[in-house]
């Protein structure tokens, strides 16, 4: 799989050894934020398969297990699924490019599962190959990444509402005497075109926006949730009931949120061992984070 996904649970820091050689802290402990994020097993409900056309990909085929989940047959809106052997036996001749596979989330608090396709590396036998043996099973955080690794994170930030110039782009408050507002744009443009940019500062909506996060590396995957978990556990999230994973540095998104993981696209060349020492377990209640 070339993705996995999680909900986040809140952040901390961990004392790792510095292990990067041009580092001037090499060799020493140092601390660095984590964000937890739970990652409960993916069910694999089927696969697509797609082929190339003059205007983009086309969805030829649909593959789904016989066995499903009653929320996401739900939710899917599957009334009836037909024997596995048939749906087979359809693709068969078909001129197929790429496979995707179709997963659902099983989030352990009181939450919808969300659907949504992961991506599977090979060329096409190997990519159908995969689906056809993961096929209604779950896959697990390990079954896609590794300590060390670097991933994207994709994610919707936190919805901040209608906000003005002055939060949402940081423009400069007005002086006592300017005109009757200070917390405003300045200058709306030029004379010509006689029209405002798209470009200049305005209130509008702030927040509650689908953001990618480059290369975040994975310090922990994986192990006894006790390990990570603060005292009186997460604030607003509660207990971890599935694999906790740790990344280096923030996510975007409140907790509860799900943040989406794929294979780095432009992952540094150089990687440096991890040597997690311990991670900070002292209550976050009452602490927003």
């Amino acid at each position: 799989m070339l993705g996995f996904a999680g909900y986040k649970a809140g952040m901390s820091h961990a004392m790792i050894i510095d292990t990067n050689p041009n580092s001037r802290t090499k060799g020493q402990l140092v601390s660095i934020p984590v964000t937890i994020i739970d990652c409960p097993p993916l069910g694999v409900l089927g696969f697509k398969c797609f082929s190339k056309t003059v205007n983009g990909k086309k969805d030829v085929a649909t593959v789904l297990a016989e066995k499903m989940d009653k929320n996401v047959a739900r939710k899917w809106g599957v009334q009836k699924i037909r024997q596995q052997a048939e749906q087979l036996k359809s693709i068969e001749g078909r001129k197929i490019d790429s496979v995707m596979l179709l997963v659902h989330t099983k989030p352990g608090f009181k939450k919808t599962p969300e659907i949504f396709e992961l991506g599977i590396s090979g060329n096409r036998e190997k990519q159908l190959e995969f689906a056809k043996a993961a096929l209604g099973k779950e896959m697990k955080a390990a079954d896609f990444m590794k300590v060390g690794d670097f991933v994207d994170v994709y994610a919707v930030t936190k919805g901040k509402g209608f906000q003005g110039p002055v939060k949402r782009f940081g423009v400069r408050i007005l002086g006592r005497k300017s005109q009757q507002m200070h917390r405003h744009t300045g200058a709306l443009g030029t004379t010509e075109p006689g029209k405002i940019r798209t470009t200049v500062p305005a209130a509008g909506q702030m927040g509650s926006q689908s953001r990618m996060e480059w290369n975040k590396r994975i310090i922990k995957v994986g192990g006894d949730a006790k390990e990570v978990t603060p005292a009186g556990d997460f604030l607003r999230y509660g207990i971890i009931r599935g694999e906790p994973v740790l990344i280096e540095g923030s996510v975007p998104g409140p907790t509860k949120r799900l943040i989406r993981l794929r294979t780095a696209m432009r992952a540094p060349k150089s990687r440096f061992a991890v040597e997690l020492k311990s991670v900070n377990l002292d209550s976050k209640q009452g602490v927003r984070v």
